[in-house]
């Protein structure tokens, strides 16, 4: 069942989904989604029936008031359109909600029942995954999809991946067999520090999309939220002999690793994001032109609490490789939850993050 308010008439839409859970380490791609639906004040006009797709045990729906009324808040995922103005409007619909706990294939053609009525031209679908990175650096964005056209024509990986998957990639598979373009966005996120929330992650996805879609998204306070998060585990990790030996062990090896790519593509994009951003416009600070790493010319007092991260997890004896990264649609390799890090320490985090879906 659905429970479908109206469908708008929308100009060239694009699909942008993205799901809590095992996809979404750091909660930074469900937050992106989070914060597009807020910048342009997305309107919800679909829900899905939570009773089909979840499992209550696991999701608990929540309780709250509403002038002395006692109202439930059932888990589910949602639809909202947003509309950006500009010299070539175009309108974004935004999937939001957690994977479901089971009916995965009926959950993705009804998913994908809205894209065709609506006319969507594309699906993005964002994910965030635990890898070997160090949280100084840019936070590493891999654009994949099944379709070979699609990925010569966008610069993008063509997916190679084996293995376990979630929410993410049977969508994006869906999205494939039903002769759908579809795209999914992987960032990767220090598995040392993996707990939300992760605004340097959220802002790399959002500035990713930007490049993808060919619009200018406003971000608010993101790249300040973002330095102060970093500031706040610089601090944090400084505390740790261990830890800071870590990250130094990781930064040298993703040096090395980018050594060859100082490329003229990175900076081309970066040219083309400030051409986009340098007149200014809505969400953005006086800081102008933001890059993944959240550097701008003013940062927020990190000790205000508001996005100061939990203290790093120490690194196990041993790891399995500061080279390695997680693998954004597979296995958790040791056990545990590979998208939030739960119950898994950090050699448990390796894997080949070419290899996305």
């Amino acid at each position: 069942m659905i429970e479908l308010e109206s469908v708008p008439e929308l100009i060239d839409p694009v699909m942008v989904a993205a799901f809590e859970g095992w996809n979404d380490a750091g909660d930074a791609a469900s937050t992106a989604v989070g914060h597009l639906d807020r910048e342009w004040k997305g309107e919800v006009f679909a829900a899905l029936d939570a009773e089909d797709y979840y499992d209550f045990q696991v999701n608990r729906p929540t309780v709250w008031l509403e002038g002395g009324v006692r109202k439930i808040t059932w888990p589910t995922t949602r639809l909202s359109v947003v509309r950006v103005g500009g010299d070539k409007p175009r309108d974004l619909v935004l999937v939001r909600g957690i994977e479901p706990s089971m009916r995965w294939r009926s959950f993705c053609n009804e998913i994908l029942g809205f894209a065709h009525e609506l006319g969507v031209e594309m699906v993005v679908i964002l994910g965030a995954l635990l890898g070997d990175t160090p949280h100084t650096r840019p936070v590493p964005v891999s654009g994949v999809t099944s379709d070979a056209d699609l990925a010569r024509t966008m610069d993008l990986e063509e997916t190679r991946y084996e293995g376990p998957t979630g929410i993410v990639g049977v969508l994006q598979e869906a999205c494939t067999h039903a002769g759908v373009p579809a795209v999914s966005l992987w960032a990767a996120v220090p598995h040392y520090v993996s707990q939300p929330p992760n605004p340097k992650a959220t802002l790399a996805l959002l500035n990713r999309l930007e490049d993808l879609i060919g619009l200018r998204i406003p971000l608010g306070e993101l790249p300040e939220d973002a330095r102060a998060w970093q500031l706040g585990v610089d601090q944090l990790a400084s505390e740790d002999s261990e830890v800071a030996e870590y990250v130094q062990t990781l930064e040298e090896a993703r040096d090395t690793a980018e050594l060859p790519e100082a490329s003229g593509e990175a900076i081309a994009r970066e040219f083309e994001r400030y051409l986009r951003r340098r007149d200014g416009g809505p969400g953005q600070g006086p800081g102008g032109h933001a890059t993944e790493s959240g550097d701008v010319p003013y940062l927020r007092d990190p000790t205000s609490g508001r996005t100061r991260p939990p203290k790093p997890q120490r690194p196990e004896p041993g790891p399995s490789g500061p080279t390695g990264t997680g693998n954004a649609d597979g296995g958790s390799g040791a056990g545990g939850d590979k998208r939030t890090g739960e119950d898994k320490g950090p050699d448990a985090s390796s894997g080949d993050a070419s290899e996305e879906d």
